[in-house]
């Protein structure tokens, strides 16, 4: 065993002494009713947008009424100069920028109540400043123009801290972070997760490679095979898929799972990080310079897997961000969080978050406080509830948390409405970038893009396969 396997495993060893799965905590005696509704919960949590850059255009005339977006927006003051909100139009180079968020930079942003947005950008690109202001419109974004129309928008939904993506994710799976607000490098950690709260058939991760739960969660390194899987089976690389049959059953991808009615209680499902403009699929996960289009095509294909699928009518669908990315959003977040540290008692931007199920009447805006461990609340009541009525107890984050179930109040589950129109438009943008890709010259040695949160991840793999985990696994 390798010295760095060795320190892996001694650091889970103790990690797990320190973890009592007995503990639970109070919660109301009975489910909320409107939980009953569901029985599976899909988990679908992109990258690195704030919440006016995505969905802020529907506050404007013409959007859902009541939505707290651009009409409110301020404006940024730097070097003399007001900045206001401007429209980015995809796949301009401007809407492809990638700001800075790590925690110093978080305050440096939100410093004057949201006021140093510009500031913190012009120390990457002093040229042009302003396009941090920048917010996409419905034109841009079909799916989630579709969806907020039809289902509901939370225009209260925070990212769990003023910091990174790592601590981010991490809130979302475990109701904690390590501590920092930074992202480690590789990203290894030895938090406990939801999952551990459920038997091991009712949850699924569903990814491109690797399952970045690996990355969190030190019992799920390498084992657990049949609780990975890819998310679409049929996009694995050719070559990969030969030799990979050689030593692994083939496996339904989250697509033919949905279709096929096998979806457990939890799926969850990692985008595509990265941009392998070879062998591989361009990244989809929304972080730039990614292009946003991909993403929306993404969140369709999970959206009508699911709509289409048999078990639709129990199914709740939930797509956010892990934090805004450095992106302008103008709600002050709430400074009351609970937490372990004084650093970490407070939320940090708001994001993006559609809340997707028949069971929620169309064009709905909910302005009630959320945050990632809202996701484990709601599980939490739906799945993991005792005789008693309690809960486990995930860390006062979670306790604290708000859960999804007042969503779903409609009297009956809707009909799918009709997304014709959405479809033609994902198939056109597939065709403009079929067409894209075979005209656009590869530089040497420019092959890829994996940098940043991608390259952590990479790295991680990396470490993952010399640990064991096979080749072509997730």
């Amino acid at each position: 065993m390798s010295t760095a396997r060795l320190m892996d495993a001694l650091k889970g060893f103790l990690a797990d002494l320190s973890w009592h799965a007995g503990r639970r905590v109070d919660a109301q005696a009975a489910a909320p009713a409107s939980l009953e509704k569901v029985d599976h919960v899909v988990v679908l949590m992109m990258e690195n947008r704030s919440f006016d850059h995505m969905l802020g255009y529907l506050g404007l005339p013409g959007g859902l009424p009541g939505l707290d977006g651009l009409q409110s927006a301020g404006t940024n003051s730097y070097s003399g100069r007001d900045y206001q909100v401007e429209h980015l139009v995809p796949p301009d180079s401007r809407s492809q920028i990638d700001p800075y968020h790590g925690g110093s930079d978080v305050d440096e942003q939100l410093a004057g109540e949201n006021g140093g947005f510009v500031a913190n950008y012009a120390k990457r690109h002093p040229a042009d400043p302003g396009v941090i202001m920048g917010y996409f419109d419905g034109v841009d974004l079909p799916v989630y123009d579709h969806l907020a129309r039809q289902y509901c928008v939370c225009d209260r939904w925070f990212s769990s801290t003023p910091g990174a993506t790592w601590p981010n994710r991490l809130y979302a799976i475990t109701g904690r972070c390590d501590d920092t607000r930074e992202d480690l490098s590789p990203p290894l950690y030895f938090l406990p997760s939801i999952m551990r709260y459920l038997n091991d058939g009712d949850w699924r991760w569903y990814s491109n490679d690797p399952g970045s739960l690996r990355l969190v969660d030190q019992r799920y390194r390498l084992g657990h095979r049949d609780n990975f899987a890819y998310f679409d089976r049929r996009a694995v690389d050719a070559i990969v898929q030969v030799g990979e049959d050689l030593i692994v059953n083939p496996k339904a991808g989250f697509l033919d799972d949905a279709a096929n009615g096998n979806l457990p209680k939890l799926s969850w499902i990692d985008p595509n990080y990265y941009d392998l403009r070879i062998l591989g699929q361009p990244s989809n996960d929304d972080h730039p310079p990614t292009d946003v289009r991909a993403g929306q095509a993404l969140v369709w294909s999970v959206y009508r897997a699911l709509a289409a699928g048999p078990a639709w009518e129990k199914t709740l669908l939930i797509v956010t961000y892990d934090e805004h990315g450095g992106f302008y959003d103008h709600v002050v977040p709430p400074q009351d969080a609970p937490g372990d540290t004084p650093e970490l008692r407070r939320y940090g931007v708001r994001v993006p978050a559609l809340v997707i199920s028949p069971w929620i009447d169309a064009g709905a805006v909910s302005h009630t406080l959320f945050d990632h461990t809202s996701i484990l609340k709601t599980i939490l009541l739906r799945f993991c509830r005792d005789g008693s009525g309690t809960i486990p107890d995930m860390g006062p984050r979670v306790s604290a948390a708000n859960d999804l179930s007042a969503l779903l109040n409609a009297a009956a589950p809707h009909p799918v409405p009709d997304g014709q129109a959405v479809s033609e438009q994902i198939v056109k943008w597939h065709l403009d970038n079929i067409t894209e890709e075979v005209h656009r010259p590869v530089p040497a040695g420019d092959i890829t893009r994996i940098e940043g949160f991608a390259a952590g991840i990479a790295a991680a793999s990396r470490l993952l396969r010399d640990w064991g985990l096979p080749a072509g696994r997730p």
